[in-house]
């Protein structure tokens, strides 16, 4: 196994390197008698190089295509594609990573916890779907007052409508939202004006339709089991290698495009059972790079264990990354506010939850869950509240529901600015999702646009049976309908009071909550949710009563209210904490 410490400072050597006229070629096929580089429609071997790679070198230049031939079987792109043009079967083209001209020499990243996050999906974020129309909308977001967008992932997917899950070409950029030079020009801008960008990344699996890598080495395992198919075999015979791999991929984000963080999907369905596990290298070796590159660079993870290992520091038994999805304050506020109690939502619905929440991060912290029927979570105290990530809305919340309503349209307005001032003014890392801001009507569905008829059925029928448990949410639109993926796209049409109600929100946010060590104390008092966030000068106070009025202290200073459908908001702050001893 490679030194994955020293990969750090290292460049990508896999896949096709530019070297003047030339191109260098190398891939990894440990199994593998032959492999046959098909570069321009030539046919040329390439020779073994110890440790299960081949490698050749061509003349060749940005823009030319290529094909594998492994053991003569069918000609496949490389594993390490930077660009797929004809689809996730076709010709993989060489890319120049040295071409595009970078602007943002000075930019130092955002520190994590100051950051607040801004999910967004490229396909669905304008009606273009494309990178560049993104950038138009990079002023709006930093009006907005966020400080991270986060976007869902771009690697390669069969056709041109899928959320990204579903990708199979961890190094390529998807054709149809802009391509390599299209995401570093998104970066490049959103650098411009002081925002960062954080992209999701899927190592727990890859998608069915256009997944090669089995051809080329024991990139996955029977051994372990995810919703999705095989594990990804990081621990068991020649894992090395696999590890490498996703690996460098993980640097490369950081490296070649410039990203200020890494999002990694479903952390709880990576298997590894060796030592270090293959996250805490991957969060080690990502800050590692940061810190080379003079960059704060942030690394998080999605889980569903409630598992505080993950933003405990490894010298603690830890992971090291630096915030985790906690999706608990999603459910409670969620369940509280809609009734619902289909599914995973039977365990909550009520205010305590909420105030656990908030003051604790995880409200599951070892206690039985109805819904898995067994223990969920972990004690949480000693890591700090800007590890918790909370949202009100996020891809998964709003788009695996069968048809994809947001919040936006199963609560009044009023309830909507209570949710978000408990959200944005908690001492936890806020998340929104795209549209939320301004009160987006229209759906997030699930779309795909496989070629594959057996996957077509698959993915429409796979989908009904998941929402079995909830009956009660009505038919399941088909994803393959390219109407799913239109539904899906921001309207755009924006409730002015409710963004500037979110634009007020983020203000008061910066002056008064950002920063590492914060903590607050929300109670249940007359009826209402208040959470006060001490700080050396002044207090924050938030009143929350989603079903009545807020008395405000006469001796503090207002900042905000609302009152609206019968649901109230006050923010106060204290202009002499002294007289509130916390």
């Amino acid at each position: 196994m490679p030194n994955l410490t020293d990969i750090a400072l290292e460049t990508l050597d896999l896949g096709a390197q530019l070297r003047g006229g030339t191109c260098h070629f190398k891939v990894w096929a440990p199994k593998a008698k032959q492999v046959v580089l098909r570069l321009n429609g030539r046919a040329s071997e390439m020779r073994a190089a110890g440790n299960g790679y081949f490698e050749t070198d061509a003349r060749a230049a940005a823009g030319d295509k290529y094909f594998y031939l492994v053991d003569s079987e069918k000609p496949v792109p490389d594993p390490v594609s930077r660009l797929l043009p004809e689809g996730v079967h076709g010709q993989t083209e060489i890319v120049d990573p040295e071409s595009f001209q970078w602007t943002d020499q000075h930019w130092r990243g955002i520190r994590y916890p100051e950051a607040v996050f801004y999910e967004l999906h490229i396909g669905t974020f304008t009606s273009e779907g494309t990178f560049e129309a993104a950038i138009a909308k990079l002023p709006y977001l930093k009006r907005l007052g966020v400080s991270m967008v986060e976007i869902m992932p771009v690697c390669a997917f069969p056709g041109t409508r899928n959320w990204g899950y579903d990708g199979v070409s961890p190094y390529s950029v998807q054709a149809s939202y802009g391509g390599p030079n299209g995401l570093k020009k998104l970066v490049d801008a959103a650098h411009a004006i002081r925002l960062g960008v954080t992209l999701d990344v899927v190592y727990n699996h890859l998608g069915n339709e256009g997944n090669y890598l089995g051809m080329f080495g024991p990139y996955f395992t029977d051994r372990y089991k995810t919703p999705w198919g095989s594990g990804v075999n990081f621990d068991g015979p020649e894992a090395a290698e696999v590890r490498r791999y996703f690996m460098e991929n993980a640097l490369f984000w950081i490296r070649e495009y410039h990203m200020d963080g890494l999002r990694l999907d479903a952390v709880h369905a990576i298997f590894d059972n060796s030592q270090p596990h293959i996250l805490q290298e991957i969060a080690s070796n990502v800050h590692a790079l940061g810190k080379q590159l003079a960059r704060e660079v942030c690394v998080i993870a999605e889980s569903d264990q409630n598992d505080a290992r993950l933003v405990r520091p490894p010298e603690q038994g830890g992971f090291g990354y630096d915030g985790v999805w906690s999706d608990d304050f999603h459910h409670a506020m969620h369940a509280v506010l809609t009734r619902e109690r289909d599914g995973y939502y039977q365990d909550y619905g009520q205010t305590e939850q909420i105030l656990k929440a908030l003051n604790e991060g995880f409200i599951f912290q070892g206690e039985h869950f109805k819904y898995w029927d067994k223990l969920r979570g972990t004690g949480c105290g000693d890591v700090p509240r800007s590890a918790h990530v909370f949202c009100l809305q996020n891809h998964d919340q709003v788009g695996n529901r069968p048809r994809g309503d947001r919040l936006t349209t199963l609560i009044s307005r009023g309830a909507q600015k209570g949710a978000a001032a408990l959200l944005l003014l908690a001492p936890e890392t806020p998340l929104l999702f795209m549209g939320e801001e301004y009160g987006e009507k229209n759906p997030f569905q699930f779309f795909t646009d496989f070629g594959d008829p057996v996957l077509q059925k698959a993915v429409v029928e796979g989908r009904r049976n998941e929402f079995k448990k909830f009956a009660s949410w009505g038919e399941v639109p088909d994803p393959q309908d390219a109407q799913t993926f239109s539904r899906s796209k921001l309207s755009w049409q924006l409730d002015q009071e409710m963004l500037e109600w979110y634009w007020k929100l983020l203000e008061v946010r910066k002056k008064y909550v950002i920063g590492e060590e914060r903590t607050c104390k929300a109670e249940f008092s007359d009826e209402a949710i208040v959470m006060e966030i001490p700080r050396e000068r002044p207090v924050l106070r938030v009143s929350v009563n989603f079903s009545g009025k807020v008395i405000a202290d006469s001796s503090w200073k207002l900042e905000l209210v609302s009152d609206e459908d019968g649901c109230m908001v006050v923010v106060e702050t204290n202009p002499d904490p002294s007289t509130r001893p916390y």
